[in-house]
């Protein structure tokens, strides 16, 4: 594959802070010969954190962080005087990063908003000084709790991205061209399988200053759900949009059979896809006249919301935004 700045998956050794360890001290003044225990508190271990930024819409400043290390907190002082904890650690990510347990796979978080910010791994805790341990028997304890040892771990961070309309198809089918005819979004286009090696987004502008955001997603092949092709990389990206979009071309030896595919495909990856929002596109429609369409309709699944479009003139993509904004607003 291409080199690419998009990088959509991560993974790396994240090691948060140990605590400081408690003081072991005694107060001693010119007229106090024997005063009892100040030892003060450690630090805090270092946290590492994970924080939304809607700018970020890809994973590649992390790609090369294999060992995050956050500080470790300080030794407490005499005097009750606590140990500075141990500075954190933030990570920026895209919104729709998925944090995972690298050894169990096992989901611990998503980050879905600007700003929101969560614990990935914590810091060890401070040590309690000697002052927290005298009794009435015991009122010169010379002992201190040590301070939590961080926490090490193999992480992987997996981004799924978020978007409005999803749109699905094979490769070649003439989605880039409708990204990019109907958002600001310039999308490599080619005639030629593979084009989109990473998902394009675009905010495809609606009626009295509204909009909605539209991701191109790589295409699928027969047999994604396995792996085979860009497979697994791209299904992950549907995961996430709350309406899908399938795109057929016009010349395919049949609507019926590819759309029964691409649903299959996605059914084996994640059954739940099929409960989002469906329409159906015929793209290249500028191919046909009135009773070609006609005699297609017969091709195409009766419950499917279909439109016929053509990027290249602009045939009915302003009915198609209405078909998009309609599904992304009914409740």
């Amino acid at each position: 594959m291409a080199d690419s700045n998009f990088i959509d998956y991560v993974k790396f050794c994240s090691r948060s802070g140990a605590g400081g360890a408690g003081s072991v001290h005694f107060r001693r003044e010119k007229h106090v010969p024997k005063g009892g225990p100040d030892g003060g508190d450690g630090g805090r271990g270092g946290h590492i954190i994970l924080r939304g930024n809607a700018q970020h819409w890809t994973l590649l400043h992390l790609k090369y962080k294999k060992h995050v290390i956050a500080e470790d907190g300080k030794g407490g002082e005499g005097g009750r005087r606590k140990g500075r904890d141990g500075a954190d650690i933030i990570l920026e990510v895209p919104l729709g990063t998925v944090a995972k347990d690298a050894e169990t796979k096992e989901t611990r978080f998503e980050i879905t908003e600007d700003g929101q910010e969560v614990i990935l791994t914590s810091g060890g805790r401070g040590g309690l000084g000697n002052d927290h341990f005298k009794t009435s028997t015991n009122q010169a304890p010379h002992y201190a709790q040590p301070g939590e040892p961080g926490i090490e771990e193999w992480i992987i961070l997996e981004l799924k991205l978020l978007a409005d309309v999803g749109l699905v198809g094979f490769p070649n089918a003439g989605k880039s061209t409708l990204l990019s005819s109907i958002s600001a979004a310039k999308p490599e286009i080619g005639d030629y399988p593979f084009t989109t090696l990473v998902p394009n987004l675009g905010v495809i502008p609606y009626r009295d200053d509204r909009s909605f955001v539209m991701a191109d997603i790589p295409g699928i092949i027969e047999g994604a759900s396995e792996g085979k092709g860009l497979g697994l990389r791209f299904l992950r990206h549907i995961e996430r949009n709350s309406i899908l979009l399938f795109l057929i071309p016009a010349d395919a030896d049949s609507i019926s059979d590819q759309y029964k595919i691409l649903l299959k495909e996605l059914k084996k990856y994640n059954p739940e896809l099929l409960d989002k929002k469906r329409l159906l596109a015929i793209s290249k429609a500028d191919m046909l006249d009135d009773e070609l369409m006609e005699q297609m309709k017969s091709d195409i699944p009766k419950e499917l919301p279909t439109i016929f479009i053509s990027s290249v003139s602009q045939y009915n993509l302003d009915k198609l935004k209405d078909m998009l904004w309609q599904a992304i607003t009914a409740e």
